[in-house]
């Protein structure tokens, strides 16, 4: 176990993002997907991931990432992102925070005014960070994903709460999104327990189904993460949506997901409500701050009609540490209560 680890910590729409630019423990491999492999089954990288998310240096809902090389010069830089759980395939407001400190930090130039691409090999594939600038300011970050689609529509599903009809799509990482209206809840902080409860049990009754399945890439399979909305209607021209999205274990994303709004995209292009050049989605979470989703492209991809989706966020920086580690500690790595 390192005894000092530095952090740049962000938050992105509410939810923290802890960059780890120089991981102190090895990660290995030839390309960021096979380094996220090799990192579930390492015990330092795993101890790493665990002392800067668990109590008393993190929390239950702590995120982060460790930058590692790209998979070849085509990108500025590689992550390997992380929650309490383990190590996931893709994160949207994690590469919206990453765009900006890589600006901040002078790692990829920018102009005062204008916009750069900051390229970012993730497991699940190349994503971009379009950075926006305006006097020497970020002022907005675009992540343009990797494209995305629906797998499965109207799965039928027995839960606590009643019968539930679920949308199995693809961001990045696999999601199951549920009408939270169609079970008696708002996406409101008066439900969040009930959320909570919902989203885990719907995740784990999927997350072994033939609906979790990716059909190119086993290492990307498992149910991430249930996105819990409601549909506002339209407004101003754009689909109106809120919602929560509970991943890993009961994690709760602050943001309105990055990944999970692609998913998002994915299901409502399906439905005809947004498109390419047309109307956007207007995505706010469950502390009302706000993501706005577009359509770049409708491509096809893993044999299916798909979209290239575009989420703007913003990130900002909320600290630097040092973390420490004292020998004598008992509480090592630390612990989580949920």
């Amino acid at each position: 176990m390192p005894l000092a680890v530095s952090t740049a910590d962000y938050h992105t729409a509410g939810e923290p993002f802890r960059i780890v630019a120089a991981p102190p423990v090895p990660l290995p491999g030839a390309t960021v997907a096979e380094r996220r492999m090799r990192a579930l089954d390492s015990p330092d990288a795993q101890a790493l991931r665990e002392l800067l998310c668990f109590e008393p240096r993190g929390h239950a809902d702590m995120y982060g990432g460790f930058v590692v090389p790209p998979d070849d010069d085509g990108a500025h830089l590689g992550v390997l992102f992380w929650h309490k759980d383990g190590f996931s395939t893709a994160c949207g407001h994690g590469t919206i925070a990453l765009g900006a400190w890589a600006v901040d930090t002078g790692l990829v130039a920018a102009p005062a005014d204008g916009s750069v691409d900051v390229v970012i090999d993730v497991p699940s594939g190349r994503v971009t960070a379009r950075v926006h600038r305006a006097g020497g300011r970020t002022v907005a970050v675009d992540f343009v994903n990797v494209p995305s689609y629906v797998i499965a529509r109207d799965v039928a599903l027995g839960t606590s709460r009643g019968d539930v009809a679920v949308t199995v799509s693809y961001g990045g990482a696999i999601y199951a999104s549920v009408d939270a209206a169609s079970v008696g809840l708002a996406v409101h902080p008066s439900d969040y327990r009930d959320l909570i409860a919902l989203g885990r049990e719907v995740k784990w009754a999927l997350n072994d189904s033939e609906h979790a399945v990716h059909p190119g890439d086993p290492r990307l399979s498992g149910v991430y993460g249930t996105i819990l909305f409601e549909d506002l209607g339209e407004v101003d021209g754009q689909v109106y949506q809120r919602n929560v999205t509970v991943f890993a274990d009961g994690e709760v994303d602050r943001s309105p997901c990055g990944s999970g709004t692609c998913a998002r995209l994915a299901v409502l292009a399906g439905e005809g409500r947004v498109t390419a050049g047309g109307a956007a989605l207007r995505h706010e979470s469950i502390v009302g701050s706000r993501f706005t989703g577009t359509v770049v492209a409708a491509v096809e991809a893993a044999g299916r009609p798909a979209v290239v989706p575009q989420v703007t966020g913003m990130a900002y920086p909320t600290g630097e540490h040092t973390f420490v580690v004292d020998p004598a500690d008992p509480l090592v790595p630390g612990f989580v209560l949920r």
